[in-house]
């Protein structure tokens, strides 16, 4: 069906022509127009004077601020505002020829518009009285059959609906002068707005995905130094663990010290010895020497967390070449940590088969290993040909201090390096 109006995509307003949509979009830089049924009208809030050029957005109106009389203006907006042409004076047809009465130019001769003769025989065939059909016609813009009974069921229940429509013989003949576009022309047209509505979509997608881009950078960055500060924390927290241990040894240390004096006092006495001089100089080399030794003494035994942190070392420095296997292995071993944790019930989860291939060549053949595996509970059953966790056996702490042993083996790029 043939439009008989353009309308704004962005805004909504109708336009007549497609000169009306160019200045339209050469002052909003709206460029979303199509081809639209709807007639233009011209009405008017009776209650705060703003004009409408549709039905659809005088509802609109209507739903904002609760204005419901409108004034329907459109025939007055190409219609004279006096119909009465008097009467010529004798002698003076010069002056109206000139248009004028006398030379005062107050009124100008009124003559019916022209109308596509075509469709006005047709709409006379369908039974509109000649004068309807000519309104329908010169308000619809001679488009379409379509177009002009649209118009003429939408205002049927106007007044002047069977009156013939007057206009100015000037406008008329510039109407004839004014060069009509061709349907080529037109459909040009509606393709540039198209093109630019096109552009400006084009370039609003660009923008957004720099803008994306950007908050994805901001993104990355601010992860980033959050991992450098926890990591930074971690540092500093097994520093003061380590200086913490080292005083605890010292402790233990000099209470074993005085116990060791104690002991000696005591014998002295039970042998009826003297005390000893505490007073006596003693070579200054003995107690640096027994520092020293007893620096190499263990003061406690290794825990798991510490013996899964030796295994993962030692699988780093032996393979400190090849970061890919490095990775897979600390990831793999992650993974049956993880599937156990979640699935304790589950025997496939709980048992690994040491000939598997996949299995030796991600972890099996290399050092420390497997070894990590029987710290989280895993045993060697039938021969060695499985490694099998027993749901008795399944200890939760234990399998979130290998994650967590693994976790910060695989993000910290320092970890076994030194």
């Amino acid at each position: 069906m043939s439009g008989v109006s353009l309308k704004c995509g962005d805004c909504g307003t109708l336009f007549k022509s497609v000169e009306e949509a160019q200045e339209h979009a050469e002052l909003t830089s709206h460029a979303n127009f199509s081809e639209s049924t709807e007639a233009v009208l011209n009405l008017v809030c009776t209650s705060c004077g703003k004009p409408c050029r549709s039905k659809t957005e005088s509802d609109l109106h209507t739903k904002r601020t609760g204005h419901t009389e409108f004034t329907d203006k459109t025939a007055e907006a190409v219609k004279p505002i006096s119909l009465e042409v008097p009467k010529p004076k004798p002698n003076d047809d010069e002056d109206m020829a000139e248009g004028g009465d006398g030379g005062t130019g107050q009124h100008e001769e009124m003559v019916v518009p022209e109308v596509d003769q075509n469709l006005l025989s047709e709409l006379e065939t369908m039974g509109f009285p000649k004068a309807r059909a000519i309104r329908a016609l010169h308000f619809s813009g001679n488009a379409s059959l379509e177009a002009a009974v649209n118009w003429v069921v939408e205002h049927e229940s106007d007044p002047d609906i069977d009156e013939t429509p007057m206009v100015p013989a000037s406008a008329k003949k510039a109407e004839a002068s004014k060069p009509s576009l061709t349907p080529e022309e037109i459909k040009m047209k509606q393709q540039e707005l198209k093109e630019r509505a096109r552009k400006k979509k084009e370039e609003e997608d660009r923008q957004r995905e720099r803008e994306r881009e950007k908050e994805r950078i901001r993104i990355g960055k601010e992860l980033l130094e959050a991992k450098r500060i926890e990591e930074d924390n971690e540092r500093k927290r097994i520093i003061a663990l380590r200086k913490a241990e080292k005083a605890e040894e010292q402790r233990a240390r000099e209470k074993i010290r005085q116990k060791l004096e104690e002991d000696k006092a005591e014998r002295r006495r039970k042998l009826g010895l003297p005390p000893e001089d505490h007073a006596s100089p003693k070579p200054s080399t003995a107690p640096v020497v027994e520092e020293k030794k007893s620096s190499f003494l263990p003061v406690r035994p290794a825990t798991k967390a510490e013996r899964m942190r030796e295994c993962l070392r030692t699988l780093k420095q032996a393979h400190k070449d090849d970061d890919a296997k490095v990775k897979t292995a600390f990831n793999t071993l992650l993974t049956y940590a993880k599937n156990v944790a979640t699935n304790p019930n589950e025997e496939k989860f709980r048992k690994i088969r040491l000939s598997n291939a996949a299995f030796q060549d991600r972890i099996g053949k290399l050092q420390g290993g497997i070894e990590f595996l029987e710290h989280c509970g895993f045993e060697k059953i039938e021969g060695g040909e499985f490694l099998y966790l027993p749901r008795e056996k399944v200890d939760m702490a234990v399998l979130n201090t290998a994650g967590t042993e693994l976790n910060n083996a695989i993000k910290n790029p320092f970890f076994g390096v030194l």
